[in-house]
């Protein structure tokens, strides 16, 4: 039986790929450009909603352009400490009230030093605001934990620099670190050392890759650069052939994919809006699912797709005809792929996500 959205709300869900810079509220936005005199597209004195709408409409253009110009507001309301915290601090209330109970948001701390941050003060910041927002969830009755990834741009020099400094701060809550930007012409292999780095300090990482570029970007994040997980990775679909008769084989990299349990964190409303994907009913998500991948369900970015975990997996049950036993099998995907050590996982599945799923279950 399909579970209605308030079900889907109330049950515990993980959430690996969420980009701090992508989640903001917009009525935070109109805020902290008042503060710094940052433009805003709909006119410093428009109304949240009306803010909230742009977003969504320039993120929904087609255009990669305008879909990029969005984080150009955003990223610049978030240059000063207390602003970066608020941020933080927001995001984990948001998530914790979307039943949210574990998450790993990401964002590249290098974008964040124009006003004279430094790097570390840039992850600082973050950290504060994350403990503010898990305390305050805590007081509110919901168990959340949050944690970071470091994201380094791929059309930038920065990764070993960023790399090294996820690495400082992997016992003071950064999990792991990323890559993200344009995939074509800036190829993981282009952060080899970073990612070797990472391997000899047995640090954890993902990599954007089957996004907007194929296999070839899926293959090096794999084989070359040694990724754990699959940011997207939605383009492996490329390489599984589908029958007239609705047999299925995989190629070998998808097969090497699904054998060795590669996460892939998977982002259904974004990939509509970038074109990855017609449609939710039409989003590899189905096929893969079916194929029984590592899938995991993500949000991507919440705000300019105007979406949050409930959004997404309510839109899959719809889509798929998913049940509570579908969503609770994504949550334990999820929490078994994050960088997160393998006991505090284990008590995440069996204290919290199973728990939760077998009161819904039953009532």
């Amino acid at each position: 039986m399909q579970p209605t959205r308030e079900q889907v709300r109330t049950a515990p869900k993980v959430l690996l790929h969420d980009h701090l810079d992508g989640g903001l509220r917009p009525a935070t936005v109109l805020e902290l450009a008042a503060e710094v005199g940052h433009p805003l597209p709909e006119g410093n004195d428009a109304s949240a909603e009306a803010l909230g709408e742009w977003f969504a409409e320039a993120a929904d253009s087609g255009s990669l352009v305008r879909y990029l110009e969005t984080f150009d507001h955003t990223v610049a309301v978030m240059q000063t400490g207390p602003a970066i915290a608020r941020v933080a601090r927001e995001c984990v209330e948001d998530l914790a009230s979307d039943g949210v109970v574990y998450a790993e948001v990401r964002y590249a701390p290098e974008q964040h030093v124009q006003q004279g941050l430094t790097l570390d003060e840039v992850v600082a910041a973050v950290q504060e605001g994350f403990e503010a927002g898990v305390a305050a969830a805590e007081a509110a009755g919901h168990r959340i934990v949050v944690r970071q990834l470091l994201t380094a741009m791929r059309h930038q020099a920065r990764s070993m620099e960023i790399a090294e400094l996820a690495v400082a701060w992997r016992d003071r809550g950064v999990a792991g670190f990323d890559i993200a930007g344009a995939e074509a012409g800036y190829p993981p292999t282009r952060h080899l050392d970073a990612f070797e780095y990472l391997q000899r300090e047995n640090s954890h990482f993902t990599i954007h890759a089957g996004e907007a570029f194929g296999l070839p970007s899926i293959w090096q994040a794999i084989q070359w650069c040694g990724a754990d997980r699959l940011g997207h990775g939605v383009r492996i679909v490329d390489d599984i052939t589908v029958a007239d008769d609705g047999s299925v084989e995989l190629g070998r990299l998808a097969a090497y994919v699904r054998d060795q349990r590669i996460p892939l964190e998977m982002c259904p409303a974004s990939n509509v809006q970038t074109g990855a994907a017609e449609s939710i009913a039409e989003h590899p998500i189905g096929l893969l699912t079916r194929l029984r991948f590592r899938v995991t369900v993500n949000t991507d970015n919440r705000l300019m797709s105007r979406t949050s975990m409930t959004d997404e997996m309510h839109a899959l049950v719809e889509a798929f005809d998913y049940d509570l036993t579908d969503l609770r099998w994504f949550t334990i995907n999820a929490m078994k792929s994050a960088f997160l050590p393998f006991d505090e996982r284990l008590a995440l599945i069996d204290e919290v996500i199973k728990p939760g799923y077998a009161a819904l279950s039953a009532g």
